[in-house]
């Protein structure tokens, strides 16, 4: 029954007293949650710290919570607002993808993939590798839109920006994530020819 339950019903549970509710808001929430934010600052402790942040905010504020919008929208954006803030004060450091030590890197990790049967998971995890090389918004992007299924005005309302601005920067992070992709797969493609 509890899975039935729908985010507003929970909500409202919780504001009328039962705080126990809350936990299956996290629990249904929290794999996305912490994949948004593991985009954003490309390190699991960082992330899972973040993402435990976002659920107490969210915790916190959630009288404040209109319901114009899905609940998923609100705590996502209290997710790149909370990973953003993180890197700010952080000041963490990136990797360029021109950085010989990254692109040994990376080719230890693809050359540790074995051919015979792992092609669909191969796959997920050159798409996973080449989204954490891109900018925390084009990452933050294609997340939202592929993974979270969200739309343009749901993205747009999370990252505070305009639908034609998310399909603009939706198709951009597409080349970019191309572009990362040929190039984990240049070996790949070489084979195969």
């Amino acid at each position: 029954m509890e899975q039935n339950t729908t985010d507003l019903a929970l909500i409202q549970k919780v504001l009328n007293g039962e705080t126990d509710q809350y936990a299956l808001l996290v629990k249904r929430h929290q794999r996305f949650v912490f994949t948004l934010a593991l985009r954003f600052l490309k390190n699991r402790e960082d992330a899972e710290e973040v993402a435990q942040d976002c659920f107490v905010k969210a915790y916190k504020a959630l009288g404040t919570f209109k319901q114009t919008a899905k609940f998923s929208t609100w705590l996502y954006t209290i997710t790149y607002t909370t990973a953003m803030t993180f890197l700010r004060k952080n000041r963490l450091d990136t990797t360029s993808i021109d950085d010989e030590s990254a692109v040994l890197q990376l080719e230890n990790q693809t050359s540790a993939f074995s051919a015979n049967g792992y092609e669909k998971q191969d796959s997920h995890a050159f798409l996973n590798m080449a989204i954490t090389q891109l900018l925390p918004d084009d990452a933050a992007i294609i997340t939202l839109f592929y993974k979270g299924e969200q739309s343009l005005e749901e993205i747009g309302e999370t990252l505070h920006m305009e639908p034609n601005t998310i399909k603009v920067k939706l198709h951009r992070a597409r080349q970019r994530l191309k572009e990362k992709l040929q190039y984990l797969l240049k070996d790949e493609v070489k084979e195969l020819l």
